[in-house]
């Protein structure tokens, strides 16, 4: 019965170690691929608007055009943000119980 016990308590410590770390590593990946997600999206904004300015003449006009791009991009996801819960919600519960 001990050894059982025993076995039993380091399986589950073992399984939980391998859950955390694919967590961690996911978790790594989302972080590095977003930043450099990010800093591409930062520099195409920038040169949209730079190019939009030029083509009307007026810089400010460039960077209000991708700045209201960017305001109405997030009214509507938030207006969708309860259909994001559905999809979410199903991949990480793959996510959990698959490993488990």
């Amino acid at each position: 019965m001990r050894s059982y016990l025993e076995s039993s308590q380091e399986y589950y410590r073992l399984k939980a170690f391998k859950f955390l770390m694919q967590g961690l590593t996911s978790f790594s990946k989302i972080l590095l691929i977003g930043a450099v997600g990010l800093l591409t999206l930062l520099f195409l904004s920038l040169a949209t608007a730079f190019g939009l300015g030029q083509l009307l003449n007026n810089t400010f006009f460039g960077f209000l055009i991708v700045g209201v791009f960017y305001v109405a991009l997030s009214i509507i996801l938030y207006v969708l943000r309860s259909k994001l819960d559905g999809p979410l919600l199903r991949k990480f519960s793959e996510f959990y119980f698959d490993d488990l």
